[in-house]
């Protein structure tokens, strides 16, 4: 299965200035499969160290965090010698380890001939709790559920994915392929991008067999919530987690604290929120008091909306049955268009890895999506429906003036003056059209 974050490992490799290597992401998004993948096919020798499997193993860093005495030991138990020529040592679930953190400074500092990744369940929690985490000796990358582009690569459509990334936003296609991109994407919707989930399709094409897997998936997520927290914080994970869905379904999307638990406030569920977040589970997305760059410092955190990580498994958690996958656009309008927003909010973030927001006016318009792309403001207007109101963005460029007004919506590429309507299929080559004006 094709990855994009494969090309970004191999520039890591390849970096000069390469640093132990931090993989995040939620559960089952495939950190584990990733690195197993890059290990074998990019070095001659791959060494996974997984603290779960083993939990004796950490106490191979319990004393001095010395790299080469952790090497020396690690190669004893292993009984095989672990050498920095063209291998690849990978510690996973390293969350259970918060000493194997630790090393990883060290072997920033006294190391650096060896290469080494680390990933784990949760480690964006884990690593909020991490005393001695080692500040600027370690790069970041974060793994996140198949996009769009990646599910077509997995499914054989490879020519018109390229395509859609070449042209997308740019030139309109025969309506015959963006019929065909149509289907694909509703299926997709469907499906989400969890690899185990798109591959099982892939195999046996039975949509039963794929929901059983969002629900274990599901189910997983809800078994970590009391595994790594404390009883009462794992009932406060559970009814927020529990409400996301049912608060985007609402006509009026933003989260409402009330709508989790009866005369709840913000007080009661903030760190739960946080959390979530850290866990890679939600994306928040908060509403900006005012258009000025940059925009991160006008965000009102006080009122947001909250995504899932997955299409799918919000299908799954709302019990969308699959019938809808063949209507014509009935998948686009269910829950007010809920899905839509979603996947586009999905999209966006692994794109730009930036924080998104939203804008609205007193009872009088509403933009979705806003970025700060090369210190421009980029509104994004999302549509599940093919009719042709832009209010939003047009009181949004009365106001502020941008550059350019983007609409998101089933219809195909329409474009006049300043205003660009791209397929929900293209979010995923929207810098196309970003990079027209700049």
């Amino acid at each position: 299965m094709q990855r994009q974050v494969y090309r970004q490992l191999i520039e890591w490799k390849k970096s000069e200035n390469r640093k132990p290597l931090l993989l995040q992401g939620a559960r089952q998004v495939g950190k584990t499969w990733i690195v197993n993948h890059f290990g074998k096919n990019e070095y001659k020798d791959y060494v996974r160290i997984n603290f779960e499997e083993d939990p004796e193993l950490k106490a191979l860093f319990q004393a001095k965090l010395d790299p080469n005495q952790i090497i020396e030991n690690l190669s004893l138990y292993l009984g095989k010698k672990i050498s920095h020529i063209d291998t690849l040592i990978f510690f996973d679930e390293i969350q259970i380890s918060p000493e194997a953190i630790s090393s990883l400074k060290y072997f920033y500092e006294k190391a650096p001939e060896y290469h080494i990744i680390a990933a784990g369940s949760l480690l964006g929690v884990s690593l909020g709790k991490t005393t001695s985490f080692p500040v600027g000796k370690v790069n970041f990358m974060t793994i996140y559920p198949l996009s769009f582009s990646e599910y077509l690569y997995a499914i054989d459509e490879t020519l018109i994915a390229d395509k859609v990334k070449q042209d997308g936003g740019l030139v309109a296609l025969p309506e015959i392929l963006h019929t065909k991109l149509e289907e694909h994407f509703k299926m997709y919707l469907f499906l989400g991008g969890m690899p185990e989930v798109v591959q099982d399709y892939i195999n046996q094409k039975d949509i039963v067999s794929v929901r059983k897997i969002q629900h274990e998936i599901l189910k997983s997520y809800l078994m970590d919530f009391s595994k790594y927290t404390q009883p009462k914080d794992a009932i406060k994970l559970v009814e927020v987690w529990k409400s996301i869905p049912f608060q985007l379904a609402k006509e009026n999307n933003k989260f409402k604290f009330g709508d989790v638990k009866h005369k709840s406030r913000a007080i009661h569920y903030e760190e739960t929120i946080e959390w979530l977040r850290s866990a890679g589970l939600i994306e928040v997305v908060c509403q900006l008091r005012d258009i000025k760059l940059p925009i991160g410092g006008y965000a009102d955190h006080s009122k947001f909306k909250i995504y899932l990580l997955d299409t799918g498994l919000l299908g799954a958690m709302l019990g969308l049955t699959s019938d809808i996958i063949i209507q014509p656009d009935a998948l686009f309008r269910e829950y007010n268009g809920a899905f839509i927003e979603n996947y586009v909010c999905c999209e966006l973030k692994r794109l730009f890895e930036q924080d998104l927001y939203y804008w609205a006016s007193e009872r009088e318009a509403e933009v979705d999506f806003i970025i700060q792309y090369k210190n421009e403001i980029m509104p994004m207007e999302v549509k599940s429906g093919t009719n042709r109101n832009t209010k939003g963005l047009r009181v949004f460029e009365d106001r502020y003036k941008p550059k350019q007004l983007i609409r998101i919506s089933p219809r195909n590429l329409i474009v006049s003056g300043n205003f660009t309507n791209i397929p929900l299929y293209s979010t995923y080559a929207i810098e196309n059209v970003f990079n027209k004006e700049i």
